[in-house]
């Protein structure tokens, strides 16, 4: 089980952290962050690997940054300088070869607006 928290209602150039708690050992998993925004479908955002290796979505590097915890098992997202075109759902992933498919969050809402 995935749970994400920390979204909330911000204004525009502020930042957020979001945090995603596993109900498990999130040490095998490659843990991801996906989002869905106002008309779009469901988008990765940034992933990080077990061993540590991120990859953020190209349009958010600079901004976004993704980490993880695993003695928490906790991955988070921190989001800078926030734009309205950020708000949507903020939704947690995991994911492994030795799963069918991937586990995911109930999602956490982040709206930027002034």
């Amino acid at each position: 089980q995935l749970v994400e928290s920390g979204g909330g209602l911000v204004q525009p150039g502020a930042s957020l952290r979001l945090s995603c708690t596993a109900s498990e050992s999130i040490f095998p998993y490659e843990m991801g962050w996906y989002r869905r925004t106002t008309g779009n479908a469901r988008r990765p955002v940034a992933t990080i690997l077990a061993g540590g290796m991120t990859t953020i979505s190209d349009s958010l590097k600079g901004r976004f940054t993704i980490s993880r915890d695993n003695a928490k098992n906790t991955v988070y997202l921190s989001m800078n300088d926030l734009k309205v075109e950020d708000t949507g759902v903020y939704y947690c992933n995991a994911d492994s070869k030795a799963i069918l498919k991937p586990y995911w969050g109930q999602g956490t809402q982040v709206t930027v607006a002034s």
